[in-house]
């Protein structure tokens, strides 16, 4: 018990120890000593954002090359545990609260997120308020807007006050703070109570949220409060004592103001919004003066909203304060694969997950969300977006990654969202009488919900095409150089060693040398027929040996000579082909992963020797490793 009392009155002291509460003056020598305690509301956000920490990309990262052709990206930490994929959108967003922060043209611009449904427009947004929310910021006291105390200085003095405490002053007080400072303060703003709170989401402090309205309920109030009708038989309409400040944007002042699905609103609606990020001003209810506002307004909107909204002319005031970034779905494979496996983590999901099962379903939504190339088919192309090399005819593949995405700017805002999948994913637990997912079961969950739910019959018939020949056939390919290597005893040192023996024989054509054997001295020739039988399972015959070879050598030898070690995984194709070599010479596989009464005592070892391997080192459970054995020998080896 002790300890958690302990635990409470440490937080309670702490909290006790940043609360500040002084006169303007005392504020003033806090400002001294500190003058980034007065900073706007982007450079706030932008700061709490980047104290966290931000880097560039590292060299070394695959990604670095591959994806962003050595361009230095910055990774900031506040993000990169919690979004995937989505580099350069981030990147857009903190460019945007950087030039904010300087006080450029975007600090009076909206921010507005773009992007289809479940692309994480929700997502990104709640997780940049969090970054503001427990943040301490100094105020005054009694002033529902919580404006800046520096905002008591006369402008007369502004300047001096600039000069002295190296901060710019912007904006008038509240017409309540404006009350007070004449009626309690008799004008001697040097005595105003200034206080400090922290940005708190839950309380309301300096973060708001503005839902959607339906046009015939819409009322401005929900942005700039109104007048307490109660007490107007007390004071006059014109007394700052009526105003009831508690519309979006007096919360929201030196904070943020959240504008979801912004475009759903009626125009007349979205006039305030000009004012405030043109003007830096709101209007205040009644017969009261304009209010200023100082904070960062971030809307988001699908994309049906914008085009409609962009189309009609008389938006065009509107359009011009905004500043618009895609947020497009994830078209990165193994970037996806982390986004269920984040979302799967953060639940209460306790099924066992087979191998290879989020790999397929991120498949699927990865590939429905790319436009046709004439460059290269659908798979191909989600292989180099997610940095893959592709093997074709024994050689790497060699499409631009730039080119393809030119093709199509917009790829990535139309396909299948994440919400869908993660529904696939649970109705497959469902179905399971084991609480267990197989890819066999996420297939399935996938095409029955396809036929389902999706209605456009072009992107019903698509999706099931995906499904059903490319997804499943890649599946297939994993599956079977899976079963292979845990067949094989000892696969990796077969493959090593396969990949020896080609490299000096590959080595000895190339320079016109005997091998010499390491035991008995003895020369002999290359083997051609060894190098013809890897070579011909990925269609490397006739001429294009010798080049095949030249390339092997050449590659490997550059390899070592850098210091890097080479194995049979170092050279795309020659992996591939090894594998393959491999695979092709395992004959009784099938026999013995085909289920029958006629598996001997010898082959009944085998298939549990098998089975363990699948379980103690590829992740299966005994479950899914006989679902996929199953899956194997009823599509793979029919005519065994």
């Amino acid at each position: 018990m002790s300890k958690f009392l302990d635990l409470i009155n440490k937080q309670r002291s702490e909290k006790k120890e940043e609360k500040f509460e002084g006169t303007f003056l005392e504020y003033l020598e806090k400002l001294q000593d500190d003058p980034d305690i007065a900073k706007p509301a982007h450079k706030r956000l932008y700061d709490a954002i980047k104290k966290h920490g931000v880097a560039t990309m590292d060299n070394e990262d695959p990604r670095k090359k591959k994806i962003f052709n050595d361009d230095n990206i910055k990774i900031y930490d506040y993000f990169k545990s919690q979004f995937f994929g989505n580099e350069r959108v981030i990147e857009k967003l903190m460019h945007f609260l950087k030039s904010a922060a300087l006080r450029g043209e975007e600090s009076r611009q909206v921010l507005l997120l773009m992007g289809p449904v479940g692309a994480g427009k929700s997502a990104l947004t709640e997780h940049i308020k969090d970054a503001l929310d427990g943040e301490v910021y100094y105020h005054l006291d009694g002033d529902p807007q919580k404006g800046e105390p520096l905002q008591l200085v006369p402008r007369s003095l502004r300047g001096n006050f600039e000069e002295m405490l190296g901060v710019k002053i912007e904006g008038d007080l509240s017409p309540v703070a404006r009350w007070r400072l004449l009626e309690e303060f008799r004008g001697k703003y040097e005595n105003f109570t200034v206080k400090s709170s922290t940005f708190s989401q839950r309380g309301r402090r300096g973060i708001a949220s503005v839902p959607p309205m339906d046009a015939n309920s819409q009322d401005v109030s929900v942005l700039i409060g109104s007048e307490d009708i109660s007490k107007l038989d007390k004071y006059s309409e014109d007394d700052p004592r009526v105003l009831n400040l508690t519309g979006a944007f007096n919360v929201g002042n030196r904070g943020i103001v959240e504008l979801i699905e912004v475009f759903k609103n009626e125009i007349e609606f979205l006039h305030t919004i000009i004012t405030a990020t043109q003007e830096k001003r709101v209007p205040a209810p009644g017969k009261h003066d304009m209010v200023f506002f100082d904070g960062v307004i971030l809307a988001h909107c699908n994309e049906s909203e914008w085009n409609r909204f962009k189309s009609e002319h008389t938006n065009e005031a509107i359009l011009d304060r905004v500043v618009k970034i895609n947020v497009p779905y994830c078209l990165e494979l193994d970037q996806e694969e982390k986004i269920y496996k984040k979302i799967l983590k953060g639940s209460d999901f306790k099924a066992h997950i087979a191998p290879h099962t989020i790999k397929v379903a991120s498949m699927f939504s990865v590939m429905s969300r790319l436009k046709k190339s004439g460059k290269c088919d659908v798979l191909t192309k989600m292989k180099i977006y997610n940095g893959e090399e592709v093997i074709e005819k024994g050689r790497v593949k060699n499409i631009d990654i730039n080119d393809l995405r030119e093709e199509h700017r917009e790829e990535g805002m139309t396909g299948i969202s994440t919400r869908f999948i993660m529904k696939s994913i649970d109705h497959a637990l469902v179905m399971s009488e084991n609480h267990c997912v197989t890819p066999i079961g996420v297939m399935k969950s996938i095409t029955k919900m396809v036929k389902e739910q999706i209605v456009d019959e072009d992107t019903r018939e698509k999706c099931l095409a995906l499904i059903q020949n490319v997804v499943r056939e890649e599946y297939l390919k994993i599956l079977e150089t899976e079963i292979a290597k845990a067949f094989i005893t000892a696969y990796e040192e077969q493959a090593q060693s396969l990949f020896d023996t080609y490299l000096d024989n590959a080595e000895a054509y190339t320079t016109k040398q005997k091998l010499k054997c390491k035991t008995t001295k003895e020369e002999r020739e290359p083997d051609e027929r060894f190098m013809k039988s890897i070579e011909e399972l990925i269609g490397i015959t006739g001429s294009a040996r010798q080049g095949f070879r030249s390339d092997v050598t050449a590659y490997m030898f550059a390899k070592m000579r850098r210091g890097v070690k080479v194995d049979y995984q170092s050279y795309e194709p020659l992996k591939e082909a090894i594998e393959s070599y491999l695979i092709n010479s395992v004959k009784d596989m099938a026999r013995i992963v085909t289920k029958s009464k006629t598996r001997d005592d010898e082959q009944r070892v085998k298939y549990n020797d098998m089975v363990g391997t699948l379980i103690e080192e590829y992740g299966y459970n005994e479950t899914s490793a006989e679902e996929v054995l199953t899956y194997a020998s009823n599509n793979l080896w029919r005519d065994s």
